[in-house]
């Protein structure tokens, strides 16, 4: 009976609870590379390679979590690695195109 619960537990899908964790800790670190290529007056294009080496622990964690999370879903493992890096790629553009609405109008994101 114990080494059925112990099973069960380490077989429990990853919670929500854990991709919004790691999705907060993935958006407050991009939200500090803006800020600091803002200030240091980057390029779009440049911004955008630098913005694919930023915050790596923090990208393969919420990699991981939502990887888990499709896949405790019913989602093929190629699905649910598929869909973590679509939400990523999602992130990525998000921050160019907010870059770029910064860059043009010479403002920075409020302090969070």
């Amino acid at each position: 009976m114990l080494i059925t619960s112990l099973l069960l537990a380490t077989m429990a899908p990853a919670g929500t609870g854990t991709v919004d964790t790691t999705r907060a800790a993935f958006t407050k670190c991009l939200r500090g590379h803006l800020k600091k290529s803002l200030d240091a007056k980057m390029g779009e294009a440049e911004y955008e390679v630098s913005l694919k080496g930023a915050c790596d622990a923090e990208r393969e964690a919420f990699r991981a979590a939502v990887t888990a999370a499709n896949a405790a879903s019913g989602y093929s493992a190629a699905d649910a690695a598929d869909n973590a890096e679509m939400q990523i790629e999602d992130y990525h553009a998000s921050f160019t195109d907010k870059f770029a609405d910064y860059s043009a109008s010479n403002t920075r994101p409020a302090d969070e």
